[in-house]
């Protein structure tokens, strides 16, 4: 097995970006540099590794992510922070870095991602929270552009990229199914926006969940939000306020969960015993919220580092066991549920 760009840094002292921008020519590392380096590498007898650059022509030891402009969204307990968190941590040891960019969804968003590709800035791209025509996809397989995504395309729409998901319409087909066997009857649910590629999913999940517990759909006890706290808690009083009876709501992720939890006990009510309440994701606020979140879990860092390794093997030309990998959800139960009804 011949010296590696790793082997190539410990012997020279500078960092594997260092030594990978050196061997690719970059004009960032100054030639004093470059040539110390490029003598290392000689003398290791360093070959290129043709496979893995064949796609970009260039290494840059970066992997790339876009995350949404949203002081709200993006904070310590949320899906963006934990699966940043798991392609960070598996990045780190591959030793690649990580450049994130920040930008509100829409041309700015896709100038970052021309940028990126254009200035041959990242190897490849981690894309999550995919939409419906998502044109992040479209412009990177337009590119040839290695990149992987946390999440599947709308229903109908092709699947045509590595990806991991969480079955989300099994997820809140599982979720509705138990609240009718604890006894509600009368089940609101929050949706994400319309425009998310997995609304749809959830949306459907809830339709199978009542059609298996012997009830009619309804459709004014359904509702959109923004997947913020917010939404989860304008979307709880609109359905509260237009149907008081409802027994349980159902919020397609933790944060628009949380946020109903707040609507409810703003109205003098007790989550659990007077309205149940369910989520989505598992983020760790769930666990420490009062009551404790019932919701669905869905390996949000582990799907971050398997992304990465997925990622890594189509850059360097490695053949993937597996490109798109639906992981089954996991009921959490806890006290937001409530007790069985009487």
């Amino acid at each position: 097995m011949g010296a590696t760009l790793k082997d190539i840094a410990e012997k020279s002292g500078y960092s594997v970006t260092t030594v990978s921008r050196a061997l690719s020519g970059y004009d960032d590392v100054n030639e004093q540099t470059r040539q110390h380096i490029i003598s290392v590498a000689n003398s290791l007898g360093y070959e290129p590794n043709l496979p893995a650059r064949h796609l970009r022509g260039l290494s840059t030891q970066t992997i790339g992510m876009v995350i949404p402009a949203n002081d709200q969204t993006f904070s310590a307990h949320d899906f963006f922070s934990q699966l940043l968190t798991g392609v960070g941590d598996a990045a780190s040891r591959e030793r690649y870095d990580l450049l994130i960019s920040t930008q509100i969804p829409g041309e700015e968003e896709m100038a970052a991602y021309r940028r990126m590709v254009r200035g041959n800035r990242v190897d490849g791209m981690v894309l999550a929270r995919t939409r419906q025509h998502d044109p992040r996809i479209a412009y990177l397989q337009e590119q040839g552009h290695p990149f992987v995504v946390s999440g599947r395309s709308a229903p109908g729409e092709p699947n045509d990229y590595p990806f991991i998901d969480v079955d989300s319409q099994a997820g809140l087909r599982i979720l509705t199914e138990f609240l009718i066997e604890l006894g509600h009857r009368r089940i609101g649910l929050i949706l994400p926006p319309e425009d998310i590629a997995y609304t749809d999913y959830r949306h459907n999940g809830y339709r199978e969940g009542l059609a298996h517990g012997g009830l009619e759909y309804q459709a004014d006890y359904v509702v959109y939000g923004d997947l913020l706290r917010s939404g989860g808690y304008r979307g709880a009083q609109r359905l509260l306020d237009t149907h008081p009876l409802l027994t349980a709501i159902i919020a397609c992720n933790d944060l628009m969960a949380l946020g109903t939890m707040s609507a409810i006990q703003g109205r003098g009510l007790q989550v659990g015993p007077d309205v149940a309440v369910a989520g989505f994701d598992d983020i760790p606020a769930a666990e420490y919220a009062h009551p404790a979140l019932t919701t669905i879990q869905q390996p949000i860092y582990e799907i971050g580092q398997r992304l990465v390794h997925m990622l890594l093997a189509i850059v360097r030309g490695e053949d993937l066991p597996e490109s798109q990998i639906l992981l089954q959800p996991k009921l959490v139960v806890r006290a937001s549920s409530g007790p069985k009804l009487t």
